[in-house]
This record gives C-alpha cells, sequence and structure tokens, in this order.
C-alpha cells in the first residue's frame, strides 16, 4: 500500500507507521502503538535482568605455607560459607622466601581445602603456581 495511504490508516486509528524493514524493496512498516511498544520491551528488560544472580568471586588468602588446623577450619567455613551463598571461592597462598622451594607443601594445603570444601563446591581450576603465589579456583555445586 502506498506510505500516504497508509499514514492515513495510522492517523485515523491514533497508531504510529513504523518502518520496520527500511532496507527492502519495497520497505516493510507496521501500524501500531509505538509507545507502548517500547514500554513493554522495556518491562521485558527489566524482568529479565531481576532474574539475573551475579556471582562475585571471593578470596581466601594464606601467607605461607605454615598453616594450623584451627586456622585452616576457620578458612575453610568462610569458605564453605561463600560458596552455599553461590559465589565462586579463590585460594591463594603466597610464598615467602625458602618457601619457594617447596612448592609441594602448597600443593598438599590446596588439595586439603579442596578435600574440605568438596560437599558443596568442584575445583574449577586446579592448584598452580603463578610467581610467589599458588591459585585454585572453586565453584558450587550445580543442583541444590
Amino acid at each position: 500500500m502506498p506510505i500516504e495511504k497508509a499514514l492515513e490508516v495510522a492517523f485515523a486509528n491514533d497508531l504510529d507507521l513504523v518502518n520496520i524493514s527500511p532496507n527492502a524493496v519495497p520497505p516493510v512498516c507496521k501500524i501500531m502503538d509505538y509507545g507502548k511498544y517500547r514500554f513493554e520491551q522495556a518491562k521485558r528488560e527489566k524482568d529479565a535482568k531481576k532474574n539475573q544472580k551475579v556471582i562475585e568471586i571471593k578470596e581466601i588468602r594464606l601467607i605461607g605455607v605454615g598453616i594450623d588446623t584451627h586456622d585452616f577450619e576457620t578458612k575453610g567455613n568462610h569458605a564453605k560459607k561463600f560458596l552455599q551463598a553461590g559465589n565462586k571461592v579463590k585460594f591463594s597462598i603466597r610464598f615467602r622466601g625458602r618457601e619457594l622451594g617447596h612448592p609441594e607443601m602448597g600443593y598438599e594445603i590446596m588439595e586439603r581445602f579442596a578435600n574440605y570444601c568438596s560437599d558443596v563446591a568442584n575445583v574449577e581450576k586446579a592448584a598452580k603456581m603463578e610467581g610467589r603465589n599458588m591459585l585454585m579456583f572453586m565453584a558450587p555445586k550445580s543442583g541444590k
């Protein structure tokens, strides 16, 4: 239908003529209430945003490999609390001085953390040395 006729129909019904596909031959237009369309689109985006869950990465740091059992349990309980809240946890150990010569001690501690938190989490990224630090990432188990 010619543009003039479409504009008359839209104006008669108190609606808008919206150009859907301007590059098509002939151009495709639609008669609609554009204000209502934009409102519904914004409402859909708002609902989609409301249903999202933002996952944070919480970090638990150890300075050195000499950690006592109570300190280990305290850090482990904090990690479990973070994981149960749905956050990821990054464990990091900073090696000082001669400790750098014994990375196997760090791997043992990371393995203990992985076993301690295994009921609520999976190891996402295994323990790995990066300079003076050893890092390991854990993510909460899916399926509640």
